[in-house]
């Protein structure tokens, strides 16, 4: 029993989750506790943590282990032995401890009474209760109900232990903690990974695991131990994520190791179906066997059970490999195990499922009658693109003709993808159909101004939409909230912001719903769209971090609609000068912008992350990005993407002056502007003009021809103030102001009101990203040095790392330096100062100046100079060519 009451050993690399602390939200104060989870979910290691902070804050922590042994009397003296043993009193709990015969309750009463008496602020923590005998969980039970004041009560159990406290629950006087809240985020797996593997483990590292095992504890740990014995993660987590690898293999051997081959059996079978119900497995599996998923749900962590439903599922890489055994299984016994899930799903009216087990099972008819009722639904109420994808390729060609609404379903998934030109001849061949009703019409014209969208061609979706802008001919209310959510893009296209966002609040209002969520959350992506055309990037960091969650919650993280949302909020954080925020919501979703993601949140998204690298000094990396934006405008045939690449690739060169790099990519850009196989709608035109105006200026500003610069930047700023462009042209009033003054003229003020301008927008990066030397120039305006110095005149030299930058120093991973002293010493090769190393590492000046100092005591250095020479010359510094 003294093992009983004595607390877990922290492991060695024990991570706390201060989101999970015991004073971190107010319901973890309650009086009673609940940690409710399957196996595997830290429900032990978060009770180690939090007995920890209670014991920090001069509490009495009396621990408890449970174990299937406890009868109430033994249950009684184990309590009586964890509070003598944590409150460090000898004699506390003696009559209980010495009793012979077992009194029930009364032994619990006496223990409460005896605990109260004490007089002690106390917390009670009885872990792994569960294994308690019913008679034992009664006895908690009560325990629960006659708490006395001074003391708390903390319990961890399988979600399946009958307590008996419900009521308590319900009542408010205990607050469960469960699976969902114990997963891990993936700020927390991030920690993880990097604690696990080093700080140079990627972000893209940490993103594929939590997505991989869903962010379950136990499953991380898994593995991180298998990757770990690898010098390799990159090649160790590809070969997890390939189904069927080595180190998939090795990690579900891991975790279904301890199952009984019965049981193995019984989830091969229930493995086909993607969400499951009690009675949906009992009816697949014959009713008998069902009952053991209940146990196998207990015992592993196997499945993810949704809160406050009975339904769950399993783990996807679980069911992947399953799946693979299940292909094993002979033919005529999947097929009655699809067939028995297809009707159980399709008498409750869950056609889309049964249609995909009705395909499966052989009942091809039956599977394109179920598909036509759902997968329309399915694709324009809920956004299952993914899904309806799935189904839709795996009908016969010519059973579309045959079902209309099938034909009009495929035309809607084709035109939300890059695959527009094919749903344009879906589309005609739906209206070459007799009897074309002006509503059938009307929704043909949805379909292909979506793909317009998509296409990005905002001309040709301007002429589809506006002959049914003002009265479309639709009763369906869906169809009438996509018509509100095309008529506020038309107003974007237009350079209306503000009208955008009135005729997005005008949609139609009808009873809410999975689909009015679905269509929602495209008005909020429009929505937010509009406040970035604008630059209102605090406006949009306040409403869209809450919009991304639900979209995550409801579609799932690498949806399409989630990546280009996420595209958004990420430009938002970088604006505003957080960029790790940025870096993290791009993690594992290019792949997705690239193909399923409109033109222009592949555009924010890859051009955020060069602008990222290139703040940090990754040149090569930021270039990589552009070129990656250019091939996605070559490959989906997107011209302006490949004329913004190019842009992009003009400041970035003109941040080193170099002329005739940029001439290079200018020429570039007018070739293929030259092409008249182009584009040539107002719209189009209008936004291309923008974006080559502005990199013939960036152009000139790296030949140093102020003069010559003059004139694209006004044409710029023009069209970006016609079309409300807010932070383009914030950025083209900067570099004007810049302009201006080394031609000599005075533009202090025009800066000033650019400088105005960006603070009242949240923009903190535009000068900066603009360059370098307008970045520091707007520091030393806005540090209130506006006089005579501040003037960038003709004959006052620009800086010297600005004008001819010192080749990069890259520190080597000395354990010698701290990951911060090597990023500052960086730095310092490259003259910057403390203030701007702060500024580049986002943190204060003081914070710079105690690390320089250390690296002036560790290389034994009398100057800044020295510091650099010293570091060269002990291999602390790479000379980079």
């Amino acid at each position: 029993m003294i093992l009983q009451v004595t607390p877990p050993r922290a492991p060695q690399d024990f991570q706390i989750r201060p989101r999970l602390s015991a004073s971190a939200d107010a319901d973890f104060r309650r009086q009673i506790v609940l940690v409710e989870a399957p196996a595997g979910f830290g429900k032990t290691s978060l009770l180690a943590q939090w007995r920890r902070e209670f014991l920090a804050a001069g509490e009495v922590v009396a621990w408890l282990t449970a174990q299937d042994i406890d009868e109430p009397q033994r249950f009684a003296q184990g309590l009586a032995l964890a509070f003598r043993v944590g409150a460090g009193r000898p004699k506390f709990g003696r009559a209980l401890l010495d009793s012979e015969s077992p009194r029930g309750l009364e032994d619990v009463t006496l223990w409460l009474a005896e605990v109260a008496q004490t007089a002690v602020s106390a917390v009670l923590i009885v872990d792994r209760a569960h294994l308690l005998p019913q008679a034992s969980l009664d006895a908690l039970a009560y325990l629960s109900r006659n708490l006395p004041a001074n003391l708390r009560l903390v319990i961890s159990s399988r979600a399946n232990c009958k307590l008996g406290i419900d009521d308590l629950v319900a009542y408010g006087e205990c607050v469960v903690i469960g699976a969902q809240a114990l997963q891990f985020r993936l700020e927390e797996t991030t920690q993880l990974v990097r604690s696990r593997l080093g700080a140079a483990a990627g972000l893209d590292i940490a993103v594929k695991l939590q997505e991989y095992t869903e962010g379950w504890p136990l499953g991380l740990q898994l593995v991180l131990s298998i990757i770990g014995r690898s010098g390799d993660s990159r090649s160790e987590v590809a070969a997890l994520e390939w189904q069927g690898g080595i180190s998939h293999s090795r990690f579900l051997g891991l975790l279904l190791s301890d199952l009984d081959p019965e049981d193995v059996a019984v989830l091969t079978r229930v493995s086909i179906l993607d969400d499951l119900h009690p009675d949906l497995c009992r009816f697949v599996l014959g009713s008998h066997e069902g009952g053991r998923l209940e146990r196998i749900s207990s015992d592993t962590a196997v499945f993810v059970a949704a809160e406050n439903t009975e339904w769950f599922r399993m783990h996807s890489f679980v069911r992947n490999e399953l799946r693979r055994r299940f292909a094993n299984l002979s033919s005529e016994e999947q097929s009655e195990l699809h067939a028995r899930a297809s009707l159980w799903l399709a008498e409750r009216g869950m056609a889309e499922a049964a249609a995909l087990h009705a395909l499966a099972s052989g009942a091809s008819e039956r599977a394109y009658e179920l598909a036509e009722r759902s997968l329309y639904e399915a694709l324009i109420h809920r956004g299952r693109q993914g899904a309806v994808e799935n189904l839709l390729a795996r009908i016969k060609t010519e059973e579309f003709d045959k079902r209309p609404k099938l034909l009009l379903t495929k035309a809607w998934s084709l035109a939300i993808s890059e695959r527009h030109e094919e749903a344009s001849n879906v589309v005609s061949r739906l209206l070459a159909r007799p009897d074309v009703s002006d509503a059938l019409r009307c929704e043909c014209a949805l379909v292909l101004s979506g793909g317009a969208i998509f296409a990005d061609d905002p001309d040709a979706f301007a002429r589809l939409h506006d002959p049914w802008a003002k009265a479309p001919p639709l009763t369906d209310p869906i169809l009438l909230h996509v018509h509100a959510n095309r008529s506020g893009f038309r107003m974007l296209i237009e350079g209306n912001p503000p009208m955008a966002r009135l005729r997005l609040k005008q949609s139609p209002q009808y009873e809410t719903g999975v689909a009015h969520a679905y269509l929602s959350r495209w008005t909020d992506f429009i929505c937010g769209l509009s406040y970035l055309w604008e630059g209102q990037i605090s406006t949009l960091e306040q409403s869209l971090p809450a919009r991304l969650a639900q979209i995550e919650d409801e579609l799932g993280r690498r949806h399409p609609l989630a990546a280009m949302t996420a595209a958004l909020l990420a430009t938002a954080f970088w604006e505003s000068g957080r960029p790790d925020a940025a870096e993290a919501l791009l993690a594992n979703r290019l792949d997705v912008l690239e193909r399923s993601g409109a033109p222009e949140a592949v555009l924010l998204g890859y051009r955020t992350l060069a602008r990222i690298s290139s703040a940090k000094g990754a040149e090569g990396q930021a270039l990589e990005f552009l070129g990656g934006l250019h091939a996605i405008g070559q490959a989906r045939n997107l011209p302006r993407l490949r004329i913004a690449s190019l842009a992009d690739e003009v400041r970035l060169n003109s941040h080193r002056f170099r002329a005739s790099t940029c001439a290079g990519l200018c020429a570039r850009i007018d070739e293929l502007l030259a092409d008249e196989s182009l584009p040539q709608g107002l719209f189009w035109r209008r936004n291309v003009g923008l974006l080559a105006d502005t990199a013939q200026a960036y152009a000139r500003i790296a030949a140093r021809d102020w003069t010559g610069a003059l004139g694209p930047l006004l044409r710029a700023e023009e069209a970006a103030q016609k079309m409300r462009l807010g932070r383009l042209r914030i950025e083209l009033l900067g570099l004007r102001a810049f302009v201006l003054s080394r031609t000599g003229q005075d533009s202090i003020d025009l800066l000033r009101e650019a400088v105005d301008l960006a603070r009242s927008h949240g923009l903190q990066r535009v000068f900066a990203d603009a360059h370098p030397a307008l970045g520091v120039w707007v520091e030393e305006v806005a540090g209130g040095r506006g006089g005579e110095e501040t003037r960038l005149t003709a004959d006052r030299p620009l800086p010297a790392r600005i004008v001819a930058p010192a080749a990069a120093g890259r520190a080597a991973p000395s354990s010698a330096l701290t990951p911060k002293e090597r990023q500052v010493l960086e730095l310092l090769g490259q003259n910057f100062s403390n203030k701007e190393i702060g500024n580049a590492m986002q943190v204060g000046e003081e914070t710079i100046k105690w690390h320089v100092k250390n690296l002036f005591s560790k290389l034994n250095a009398a100057s800044r100079k020295q510091v650099v020479m010293r570091a060269r010359l002990l291999g602390f510094l790479t000379q980079e060519p």
